[in-house]
């Protein structure tokens, strides 16, 4: 999108501060802060490699940041059958492609019958006319196919992979949803290209990337935001819990823990005591 487009819509939502920088040394100087940046406290957002590389680098430096996730560089999982078409599968997988020489893109063919030299024409074909086609055919030269017998096998080696985007251009997609357990964003049927979700269909496109959707999900508001949580017990409510927390703490050998409740429990019968007399 266009500095002005994103301007615009930036104005729109309520943005009040807009830093043009970018690469890892706009991550290092929003982790840090410099005269012209200030320091931030979290970093969100995809990138490239290194742009990757300095997020994860800075959130375990004196920084003192918290970043979203490893998100970058771009990539897609296509499972195809024979009822996809390889126009749609072709240019799915060069969506990504074109993002960069380092992004990814991996085709899984379930099953017989799928045309692979009218995939691998179309492949050409869109690359040829794409104008970013350099980027998008340096990107192929290092991504691959798989072959699958059935769904379940293409879904087994999907959810090990954990892309980032997952297109299930299948028949009958969304009855594989309940099996599908390690991606960031998954497209489902032959109408539901990955581009949507970058830019309509409501969810969030910054997901993780190098596997890392095994134990991440993408952006959401909830990243937004921290949570603190708060206790307050009454005299009954240590009694009741006190020595439970006394005993777990004995167990673990924490004798201070142990008596920041016992040393209570001792006033409370004491006064109670006191009170009868």
């Amino acid at each position: 999108m266009a500095a002005y487009e994103v301007l615009y819509c930036a104005k729109k939502a309520g943005v009040t501060h807009i830093l043009k920088a970018g690469g890892a040394q706009a991550i290092s100087a929003m982790a840090w802060g410099t005269e012209s940046c200030p320091k931030v406290e979290k970093i969100f957002g995809p990138g490239n490699q290194y742009v990757t590389a300095a997020k994860m680098i800075l959130q375990n430096s004196e920084a003192m940041i918290s970043i979203d996730m490893p998100a970058g560089p771009s990539e897609v999982l296509v499972i195809a059958d024979r009822y996809a078409s390889p126009v749609h599968i072709a240019a799915d997988l060069l969506s990504q492609a074109e993002h960069g020489p380092d992004s990814q893109v991996v085709l899984v063919i379930v099953g017989d019958g799928v045309d692979l030299d009218a995939i691998e024409q179309e492949i050409s074909k869109q690359c040829q006319s794409l104008p970013r086609g350099e980027f998008a055919s340096k990107a192929l030269g290092h991504s691959f196919m798989v072959f699958a017998r059935d769904m379940l096998e293409g879904i087994s080696f999907s959810n090990l992979y954990a892309p980032e985007h997952l297109i299930v251009n299948v028949k009958d997609a969304e009855k594989w949803e309940s099996i599908i357990e390690n991606a960031g964003s998954v497209f489902l049927g032959e109408w539901t290209p990955e581009s949507v979700g970058d830019y309509a269909s409501g969810t969030n496109h910054v997901l993780p990337t190098y596997g890392y959707a095994r134990m991440y999900g993408g952006v959401s508001l909830d990243s937004f935001l921290k949570y603190m949580t708060v206790q307050s017990l009454t005299e009954e409510g240590l009694k009741k819990l006190g020595p439970y927390v006394a005993t777990m703490a004995e167990i673990e050998g924490l004798e201070a823990h142990k008596r920041a409740v016992t040393f209570r429990l001792q006033d409370i019968e004491a006064r109670q005591v006191s009170s009868k007399r």
